[in-house]
């Protein structure tokens, strides 16, 4: 419960998620290259991870790039991976200097040596931030993640670490890449599309979702405020019924 909720205010989320869609559709609106779309996308970016602790959001989680979206044309991916490069390179400093702590989850193995070079940097850089964390999501799908979580409680059970008999639905989470992060509260997509895309499959279990029309570059911090709000109004059972 956040000190507001104690207070008798709407209850803000401690972790939001977002499925940042839309990108491509706002710059061909305006009949332009996609990656135009995904540049005003970034930008948009820092305007609500700056916004998520003022707003008492601790925990903030961005999908960035799919297991899937390898399937987009080469000169599309190529201009992404150059985006994301060039995000942490400018934004690296600006993100220490607010107490943003950073983190990346996903499967790394596929992505260039120097983009994994600056997401080493940058965790390194911010791991002493507490003010909000900030948790991008790139190569990475809900479905590998289990995938590669499952792989590695395997190779605990074969070496002797693991008593397959002690497994429950608490040990698979410490094998996710997520494992140090709460599960989200409120999971938000951008765009009108009404379906979660392979992400944090397990962690949402009992998330709350908002899809809105509004595409990702267009998407304020009034629109999170709005939502916000309205989450504040829900009422969380987690499958039991109030007394």
């Amino acid at each position: 419960m956040t000190p507001d909720a104690k207070n008798g205010a709407r209850p803000s989320p401690r972790h939001v998620a977002f499925i940042m869609d839309g990108n491509g559709r706002w710059a061909q609106m305006r009949g332009r290259p996609r990656l135009l779309g995904h540049r005003a996308g970034a930008r948009r970016v820092r305007e609500i991870v700056e916004a998520c602790p003022e707003l008492g959001v601790e925990y903030c989680t961005i999908f960035a790039f799919s297991t899937e979206n390898w399937k987009r044309t080469q000169a599309e991916v190529s201009g992404l991976m150059s985006l994301f490069r060039r995000y942490i390179q400018t934004e690296a400093q600006t993100l220490l200097e607010q107490g943003t702590r950073v983190r990346f989850i996903g499967d790394r193995l596929r992505l260039d040596k120097k983009l994994r070079g600056l997401m080493d940097m940058v965790e390194a850089l911010t791991a002493h931030n507490t003010r909000c964390h900030l948790t991008i999501a790139l190569n990475y799908g809900g479905r590998d993640e289990v995938a590669r979580a499952t792989k590695r409680l395997a190779r605990d059970v074969a070496d002797g670490k693991l008593d397959p008999d002690a497994i429950d639905d608490q040990t698979l989470p410490r094998y996710l890449d997520t494992h140090v992060l709460p599960d989200p509260d409120l999971v938000i997509r951008t765009s009108g599309e009404a379906r979660i895309s392979n992400f944090l499959l397990w962690q949402s279990a009992y998330s709350e979702y908002e899809f809105v029309d509004t595409l990702w570059p267009d998407f304020t911090r009034q629109h999170l405020e709005e939502i916000l709000s309205r989450f504040g109004g829900r009422d969380r059972r987690f499958g039991g019924v109030r007394a």
